[in-house]
C-alpha cells in the first residue's frame, strides 16, 4: 500500500515499483486507503507522514489495531529526529526522509518482502531505471502503455527505443500477444512491401505460395516499426491506410483483411523536418505522432550507466565465462567521465571488449578501451557513429576537404567540431572513397544495409555534398 497525497511523487513511486514488478495499490489520503483494508490484504505499508486530513501518524495508530504485525514505513520531508522518534515507538518498522533515490525505496521495501529482482521488459533485456530523465520516459510509458494509442519513439542512435517499445507492450493488455519488431532501414526497398503486407501465390516472380505480412503475424499485438524515417514515400500511402482503416491487403490480392494492431514507431531523424523536404508524409507523421515519447542520450541519464554497465557485465560474464567479474573504482570513474556517444549500444560494447581483456578479477579503466571524446564523437579506437561502425582513421579531420574520386566533403569552421549529422556524412563519404566506390565494401565497413546507404548518397547529392561519382 502507498499512501501519497503528492500526485507527482506518487506516480515516480508506482512507476519504480512497476519497474520492479512489485504488485501495490497506491492512495491519496488516510482515509481512502484505510477503507481498502477490509478488501484486500497488503504485505506492507509506505505511508507519507503530511497528508491531507488524518496524517501519517495516526494511519499508523489505525493500521496498529486492524493489523497488528504489518509493517509500516513512514516517509517525510522534515527530518526531526523527534517525528522519527515517535513513529518507530508507535510502531513504524522503517522511516523514509525525502528525497530519496528509487533503489532505497525498494531497499527498504526488499527488508519485509522477498528478494526483488530487476524487471524485465517482457523480451528478456531488463531496464535500469535511476535518473529523473529514464523514470520520466517510464512514467509516460505506463501512461500510454494500456491504450492502443499509436506511439512514435524518437531520440539518437543507440538509446534503446527498442527496450522502451517492448516495455510498453508488455504493460499492455496486448502483452499476451505477438510483439513483431521490423527494421525498415535493414530490409531492401524491393522486399519490404512483401514483408509488411504479405502476398499472394504468383504474385511476383518467385512467389510460389502466398505468405502473411508483419502486419498479420502480428494482429492482436504489437508491430514495431523501427526507423520509420527510412520508409520508401511510395509505401507511406500504404501504411496510412492501415493505420486509419485497419485493414491491409496482400500483394496479388484485391480482398481487404481486417487487423488489430497496436502500432510503435520509432527514429533517429526529425520527421518534421523530413516533412518539410517532402521525404515524408505530413499526414502519416501525425498519424504516428499520437503519443510521442523523446528517449534522451545516454549522457542525459548518467545515473544509470554505472548500475546498465553493472548488469551488461553480469548478463556478458556468465556466458562469456567470467562470471563475478566486478568494475573497479577506477573503471566507474572512467565511465562516468565518458560522454556516450554511442549511447547504450557503445556502453554494452565497452563492456564486453572488457571482458574479453580482463585477466584479473576487476575491471580496470584501460580495459574498457574507452577514447577522447571531441565534439560527442568517440575519436580512436573502436568508433560508433549513428551505429556505424569504423575506425578513427575513417573519418576526416575537422576542417578537412577533399573532392578526391568525385566526393566533396563539408568541412568544420575553424577548430569547431562539426555536429554528429555532419560527422555521419563525411565519414560515409570518406569509406566510400576508400573502398574506391566499392558500395558492397563500404556498408561492409559502415554496417549498415545497401538500401540504407543508397538513401544517404541520394540526400547528399541533393544537397550538394556529393557528385554522385563513385
Amino acid at each position: 500500500m502507498i499512501v501519497e497525497d503528492d500526485a507527482d511523487l506518487r506516480e515516480a513511486i508506482c512507476v519504480t515499483l512497476d519497474l520492479h514488478q512489485i504488485g501495490y495499490q497506491a492512495f491519496e489520503d488516510a482515509e481512502s486507503a484505510l477503507m481498502a483494508f477490509g478488501a484486500q490484504e497488503f504485505s506492507l505499508v509506505v505511508s507519507d507522514f503530511r497528508l491531507p486530513g488524518m496524517d501519517g501518524l495516526t494511519l499508523l495508530r489505525s493500521i496498529r489495531k486492524k493489523v497488528p504485525q504489518l509493517p509500516v514505513v513512514i516517509m517525510t520531508a522534515f527530518a526531526e529526529a523527534k517525528l522519527a522518534v515517535e513513529a518507530l515507538q508507535t510502531g513504524a518498522r522503517d522511516f523514509l526522509i525525502k528525497p530519496f533515490q528509487p533503489e532505497h525505496l525498494v531497499g527498504v521495501i526488499a527488508r519485509y518482502q522477498p528478494a526483488i529482482d530487476t524487471v524485465s521488459n517482457g523480451g528478456g533485456q531488463p531496464i535500469v531505471a535511476r535518473s529523473p530523465a529514464t523514470l520520466s520516459v517510464l512514467s509516460r510509458c505506463q501512461r500510454v502503455a494500456t491504450t492502443n494509442a499509436t506511439v512514435l519513439l524518437t531520440g539518437e542512435s543507440g538509446v534503446g527505443k527498442d527496450v522502451f517499445a517492448r516495455q510498453i507492450h508488455a504493460r499492455s493488455p496486448r502483452s499476451v500477444k505477438p510483439y513483431i519488431a521490423i527494421n525498415c532501414a535493414a530490409i531492401p526497398e524491393t522486399l519490404l512491401e512483401s514483408t509488411l503486407f504479405g502476398f499472394e501465390r504468383g504474385a511476383f516472380t518467385g512467389a510460389v505460395k502466398p505468405q502473411e505480412g508483419k502486419f498479420e503475424s502480428a494482429n492482436g499485438g504489437t508491430l514495431f516499426l523501427d526507423e520509420i524515417g527510412e520508409l520508401p514515400i511510395e509505401l507511406q500511402a500504404k501504411l496510412l491506410r492501415v493505420i486509419q482503416d485497419r485493414v491491409v491487403e496482400r500483394i496479388g490480392s484485391s480482398k481487404s483483411q481486417e487487423v488489430d494492431v497496436r502500432i510503435i514507431a520509432a527514429t533517429n531523424r526529425d520527421l518534421l523536418d523530413r516533412v518539410s523536404g517532402g521525404k515524408f508524409r505530413e499526414d502519416l507523421y501525425y498519424r504516428l505522432a499520437v503519443f510521442p515519447i523523446a528517449i534522451p542520450p545516454l549522457r542525459e541519464r548518467m545515473e544509470d550507466v554505472i548500475p546498465m554497465a553493472e548488469l551488461f557485465l553480469e548478463r556478458y560474464g556468465s556466458t562469456m565465462g567470467r562470471p563475478g567479474l566486478k568494475l573497479s573504482e577506477d573503471a566507474k570513474t572512467a565511465i562516468n567521465a565518458h560522454r556516450w556517444p554511442g549511447n547504450v549500444r557503445e556502453l554494452e560494447n565497452a563492456v564486453q571488449r572488457a571482458l574479453l581483456l580482463c585477466d584479473g578479477d576487476e575491471v580496470m579503466p584501460d580495459h574498457l578501451e574507452l577514447k577522447a571524446v571531441s565534439g560527442g564523437v568517440t575519436v580512436g579506437g573502436g568508433l560508433a557513429v549513428n551505429g556505424m561502425r569504423g575506425t578513427a582513421a575513417d573519418l576526416p579531420a575537422w576542417g578537412m576537404e577533399s573532392t578526391q574520386a568525385g566526393v566533396d566533403f563539408a568541412s568544420s569552421v575553424g577548430d569547431q567540431p562539426p555536429d554528429l549529422e555532419t560527422v555521419e556524412r563525411e565519414h560515409i563519404l570518406r569509406v566510400l572513397k576508400t573502398t574506391g566506390g566499392n558500395r558492397k565494401k563500404a556498408i561492409d565497413i559502415l554496417g549498415i544495409s545497401e538500401r540504407a546507404l543508397r538513401y544517404k548518397l541520394k540526400d547528399y547529392k541533393e544537397k550538394g555534398f556529393y557528385s554522385g561519382k563513385d
